[in-house]
């Protein structure tokens, strides 16, 4: 299964993670290595959230994310959120994609 991790961050995110930036990415890297993080980033234009994809057994391996990350621990995230994703189509997509209906 996939999951979504959704942050919404405080306004001033940009400029308040640099001291925890590097403690995260260490964090994010290794979950990358054992090949529960997919791919995680802050939105853009306005940076007032973040996303990151899980792909595991269950959420459990983004909730163990959330309570390791500096940027959850030191404030910076306001609120978080996981939602299983249902992914249909795209690179990996596991079990096959299904058939496309047909027209009448």
């Amino acid at each position: 299964m996939h999951y979504l991790l959704f942050y919404d961050v405080v306004p001033d995110y940009l400029e308040r993670r640099a001291q925890y930036r590097q403690a995260h990415l260490e964090l994010a890297r290794a979950a990358q290595e054992r090949g529960e993080l997919l791919l995680g980033g802050a939105l853009a234009d306005p940076a007032d959230r973040v996303v990151l994809l899980f792909h595991g057994d269950s959420p459990a391996v983004a909730e163990k994310f959330v309570k390791q990350d500096p940027y959850v621990i030191n404030g910076l995230v306001t609120a978080w959120k996981i939602r299983a994703w249902t992914i249909v189509a795209g690179a990996g997509v596991e079990p096959p994609q299904p058939p496309l209906l047909e027209e009448d």
